[in-house]
């Protein structure tokens, strides 16, 4: 593309202006690239804007005074600018080899090799935030005006270089509701065996990336299952989509896979999900979903077995049947009249009965779980005099 491209010009901070500047003073060709200019072109906002240049990573770290190694075998610096935020500088790359999980990159390439090596024509663009020109040798643009999704040059070459590339696919296909080109879909479902080797961080990190940001959620479970992608990772993923709320919001990943799967805590698990992620998709599937009766006890009862799980549960019930659930509103009231619903809102603790001469043992917890039951059922039983003459009563 050359100078004047009907793409129009982009205002970019000093900040980027200053590091750019200072880079091409220095005999050192430098743009901006990356997903930061597509998603301007689509009219999102995109202020964490990706600089490459020619300048090698030692020649940037000793051109900026504050600098931090984000992936300098990578080619990649952090520039701090004079407002300490950080700015990806990295330095324009060719691949040399790759196993479908990374590259072995050398330096010393063009611009259009390092755009060359990019996913997709719609991230393979580049603007100079200096002179205002455009760079799109791979039509990046057009595909962009044309809603599709299209590998760089040819795809099982793109995705055997990185399998990753599969799944960043169907990402942005669900994100931006694009067309994936037949091409680049056909190599995708060809080459899902080799997802098989990628590591479960990177594809916990795109199924969570493609749940918190898809324009259908619908949309993305099923690209996953006809790309081949949940067999390889998630095959629990519901045959059919279960939301009567097809776009749920807040967008939260894990409640998002606690309600996309059949036995979402493995799905966590095997993906290399936090202890706590999988025990909150663990606690969430166990449930119980409902109350059991639709009475205030039953209300009460229901929290009491949920614990922290209850507000997760209250939000998939609304995801299914796409409103409130309808005991929404007798849990804030319960809530409201701080009524008890676990042994930490009993009026007495284990302290207090040790001292009204029960034995320390496991009898302290039986009596306490048989309190909870009796002010579950009536909550005006929580006081500790009253807690305390039933304890007397029972021994």
């Amino acid at each position: 593309m050359s100078p004047g491209t009907p793409l129009g010009r982009l205002e970019f901070s000093e900040e980027i202006a200053e590091i750019a500047g200072r880079l091409e003073q220095a005999g050192h060709e430098t743009w901006c690239v990356g997903g930061a200019l597509r998603d301007r072109l689509l009219g999102h906002p995109a202020d964490d804007v990706d600089l490459a240049t020619a300048a090698d990573p030692e020649t940037v770290q000793k051109l900026f005074p504050r600098t931090v190694a984000v992936g300098v075998r990578f080619g990649t610096v952090g520039v701090l600018d004079r407002k300490r935020v950080l700015h990806e500088v990295t330095t324009f790359r060719r691949d040399v080899a790759t196993d479908g999980r990374r590259a072995v990159v050398e330096y010393g390439a063009s611009l259009e090799e390092d755009l060359a090596r990019r996913d997709f024509t719609i991230n393979a663009l580049a603007y100079h935030p200096l002179r205002h020109e455009w760079k799109d040798p791979f039509a990046g643009a057009a595909d962009l005006a044309d809603g599709i999704i299209r590998a760089v040059g040819d795809p099982e070459a793109r995705f055997r270089e990185d399998y990753l590339r599969i799944l960043r696919a169907l990402r942005f296909s669900a994100r931006f509701g694009f067309a994936i080109e037949p091409g680049t879909w056909r190599a995708a479902k060809a080459l899902s065996g080799g997802l098989e080797g990628l590591s479960a961080e990177r594809v916990r990190d795109e199924w969570f990336k493609g749940l918190e940001t898809a324009r259908s959620v619908a949309r993305l479970v099923t690209l996953w299952q006809e790309a081949g992608a949940a067999a390889r990772w998630i095959p629990e993923l519901r045959e059919r989509y279960p939301l009567t709320a097809g776009d749920p919001r807040p967008r939260d990943p894990v409640l998002l896979t606690v309600a996309v799967c059949e036995a979402p805590a493995g799905v966590v698990a095997r993906l290399r999900g936090s202890s706590l992620e999988i025990a909150r998709a663990a606690a969430a599937a166990k449930g119980p979903p409902a109350p059991a009766v639709d009475t205030r006890e039953a209300v009460r009862r229901w929290l009491a077995a949920t614990g922290a799980a209850a507000d997760d549960l209250l939000l998939l019930d609304e995801w299914r049947r796409g409103a409130p659930a309808p005991w929404r509103a007798a849990v804030e009231s319960v809530r409201a009249a701080g009524e008890p619903v676990s042994r930490g809102t009993l009026a007495v603790r284990g302290d207090d009965l040790l001292a009204a001469g029960v034995a320390r043992g496991p009898e302290i917890g039986r009596l306490l779980d048989r309190l909870l039951d009796a002010v579950l059922a009536d909550p005006a039983l929580n006081s500790r005099d009253r807690l305390l003459a039933l304890v007397a009563s029972w021994r």
